[in-house]
């Protein structure tokens, strides 16, 4: 890509957006600064876009958006002849913006637009979809990251996030067009008056709120439990719709953390407004030790996922994992449906390849199949729609990602924090009844079945420098596959990206029936795993490992074994 050709061209007619015209016109003559601007595209995939917020093709801007948007247009007019698309948006910097402009775009290729009159949760984006029966959605968020990204994912018409197939074909749309001269656009008001951009009116959400109360297990169990709630949205969607389920459910004694209540982009409490990390939570933690809650709820900018904390045997706050809270929501799940008749006969529970193990153990114990499925919640979403192709969509019982996405019902396709708050608060006032905490909870369900740790690392390669380091990094691991990590044998392997599954002790290969993805898992003695891939969405390798000991102290020490050795081999 010749970059200084692109930053001409866009110095000369990205001249409608005043900041991304003063940004260009700031750093004219800064070779390095104007080569991560345009030395790539942002590159449309399963996720969708994802970057940082500025000037130029490898940025977040109201030009690769409607690039976006036109070849979303493109595909959706190629395949159906004509269509519909909801959009809705989180409390990003310029997320009502690039709603708006996808609005703008998609109404002058005649296409019926319904977006949102605020900022909603992504998985209300997937309802929308659903009920509108539209042929795409789009959703502008960015997750998690730091407060410099925004994003856009893009829907399928099932209400999931789209996948391979449908992404690569909106991407050759994309790749086609002249941002500049070849995207169309309509006025928004005109496009009210013609009818071709509607606003979501109340009764949608209300109707949206119905289904997520069917999912309740044992409906009226919290309206008598006394139960008491710290709750923050992190300055992001979940506020109305999380408080109003609590509400509903009979949790009335609901606390906000008042600085992360209102929606805020900038995210100044929090520079990385992702329940996963406990600076994050810090408010929410302080304000537990005022309040003394049963437990804390913290839902992301998005509210697609929802972190907690428990009230601990000493009385401070115990954070607890996505993995340790999927557990013992599955377990849950699984014992009371079975107990008041409602588990159906073949009852399916999905998971990620990166997610604990010990889900295993809890279907085979309740008869539940067990799907694994690669890392990104469209896959569990895919395992819904093949189960409704076959009549069987009832059969779903619970589907999670150890990054705190948890889903029960297939009223939407992708994670619900909404729904997960709900089910965390019926899980607790249920134990609380039985006087047991959550950190009890999870302590039993250790002992019964082997304390397994998992731990997520992180490593960020920013830049085009960045780029090429997580690539040799990745191209050396397969060159040099290990024979053993931290002294542990290694006993199988699977290479997602080469679809090869290798037992070693047998000796046998086997094919892996999951879409390509750049992803190494080794199987290590006595149940330990390390799984090694990049991120589809940051400049970041993610490490998962999975460490089986006695007790948590034993597992501890596997864990930083296997974390100092896999970074050697690594290089990092």
């Amino acid at each position: 890509m010749d970059y200084i050709k692109n930053y001409n061209e866009w110095l000369e007619k990205a001249v409608e957006d005043k900041e991304i015209a003063a940004e260009l016109k700031a750093i004219e003559g800064n070779d390095k600064e104007i080569y991560e601007r345009f030395y790539r595209s942002l590159e449309f995939g399963t996720a969708g876009l994802r970057g940082i917020l500025g000037a130029g093709t490898n940025r977040m801007n109201i030009y690769v958006v409607r690039q976006a948007t036109q070849g979303l247009a493109n595909y959706v007019l190629k395949k159906y002849g004509k269509g519909a698309v909801a959009i809705s948006h989180d409390s990003r910097i310029n997320a009502d913006v690039f709603m708006n402009e996808a609005a703008r775009v998609l109404a002058a290729n005649g296409i019926k637009v319904y977006i949102t009159t605020e900022l909603q949760p992504t998985p209300v984006l997937s309802y929308l979809v659903r009920y509108f029966k539209c042929q795409a959605g789009i959703m502008v968020t960015a997750s998690h990251n730091p407060a410099a990204y925004n994003g856009y994912k893009a829907y399928g018409e099932d209400g999931c996030q789209m996948t391979d197939v449908a992404a690569g074909a909106v991407y050759d749309e994309i790749t086609g067009l002249d941002m500049f001269e070849d995207v169309k656009l309509m006025d928004l008001q005109e496009a009210l008056d013609k009818g071709l951009v509607e606003y979501v009116q109340d009764e949608v959400y209300t109707s949206y709120i119905e289904e997520v109360k069917k999912q309740q297990i044992n409906p009226g169990v919290c309206a008598d439990a006394d139960l008491k709630v710290v709750y923050t949205p992190l300055n992001g969607a979940g506020n109305k719709l999380v408080r109003r389920i609590l509400d509903e459910i009979g949790v009335k004694d609901v606390t906000v953390v008042k600085e992360q209540e209102m929606p805020d982009g900038n995210f100044t409490t929090c520079p990385y407004p992702n329940p996963e990390i406990k600076e994050a939570l810090r408010l929410g933690l302080d304000l537990c030790e005022k309040v003394q809650p049963d437990l804390l709820l913290a839902t992301d900018p998005d509210s697609d996922r929802v972190g907690i904390a428990v009230k601990d045997y000493d009385g401070s706050y115990r954070l607890i994992t996505g993995n340790e809270d999927g557990v013992m929501l599955t377990e849950f799940i699984l014992s009371n449906r079975k107990a008041n008749g409602t588990l159906p006969k073949e009852p399916v529970v999905v998971k990620t390849i990166v997610t604990s193990k010990l889900i295993e153990k809890l279907c085979a114990k309740y008869g539940a199949e067990l799907k694994n499925v690669l890392t990104g919640f469209k896959y569990i979403g895919e395992i819904i729609l093949n189960l409704e192709k076959e009549g069987k969509e009832d059969n779903y019982v619970f589907g999670f990602e150890e990054s705190y996405g948890y889903l029960a019902g297939t009223y939407v396709r992708d994670k619900d924090a909404v729904v997960a708050s709900m089910l965390i608060c019926e899980m607790a006032a249920t134990f609380k009844k039985q006087g047991k905490s959550l950190a009890e909870v999870i302590d039993g369900l250790y002992e019964e079945y082997g304390y397994y740790k998992n731990t997520t690392l992180s490593f960020e390669f920013s830049g085009s420098e960045g780029m090429q380091k997580m690539a040799d990094i990745m191209a050396s691991l397969r060159d040099n596959a290990p024979a053993e990590i931290a002294g542990y044998k290694v006993v199988g392997t699977s290479d997602y990206k080469l679809s090869v599954q290798k037992d070693l002790l047998a000796g046998t290969e086997s094919v892996i029936n999951l879409p390509k993805s750049n992803v190494l898992q080794y199987n290590l003695d006595k149940d330990n795993m390390v799984i090694v891939r990049p991120s589809g969405t940051e400049p970041k390798i993610k490490i998962y490992l999975t460490a089986v000991g006695e007790d948590k102290t034993d597992a501890q020490v596997i864990t930083d074994n296997l974390e100092k050795s896999i970074k050697s081999i690594m290089g990092i």
